[in-house]
């Protein structure tokens, strides 16, 4: 894999919204991407360190035992609290935004015509965020 490719998980039990996040971020060149239908298929993989996890809201599509995104966020959050993971939801709910936020989701995208264009800004500027961070960490520790 090229290094400066940023490795993606998308997660979302709708297939075809799956497949057509997948092929829209494809086309950018700069993404290495896992999909998952499941929570527990994306658990599973978190030793492949994604720089980015796109996670749906609900996850009982497949499985209607599946864990839904909260908790599959919760999981994520306990293996690494510092990959950032953007929730995704046709929830157009600023309650359920809310409580995504206080799972430490990072951004909360409503699945819209405009929500690639949306996912692909707040991922760059998350990245850029943290790149800045490690940079004022080394600057620090060398004072």
């Amino acid at each position: 894999m090229n290094k400066n490719k940023i490795k993606l998980f998308l997660v979302d039990d709708d297939a075809v919204f799956l497949k057509l996040l997948q092929i829209e971020f494809m086309e950018q060149a700069n993404f290495d991407i896992e999909t998952f239908a499941t929570g527990e298929l994306c658990l599973e993989s978190l030793s492949h360190h994604p720089d980015v996890i796109i996670l749906d809201y609900h996850l009982d599509g497949v499985d209607p035992d599946a864990i839904n995104g909260i908790d599959t966020l919760d999981e994520i959050k306990a293996f690494d609290p510092e990959i950032p993971v953007i929730m995704l939801s046709s929830q157009d709910k600023i309650d359920v935004a809310i409580n995504c936020m206080h799972h430490k989701a990072t951004d909360y995208v409503v699945k819209s015509e405009t929500a690639f264009l949306r996912l692909k800004k707040i991922i760059s500027t998350t990245l850029e965020t943290k790149k800045l961070e490690r940079q004022l960490n080394w600057y620090m520790d060398r004072m």
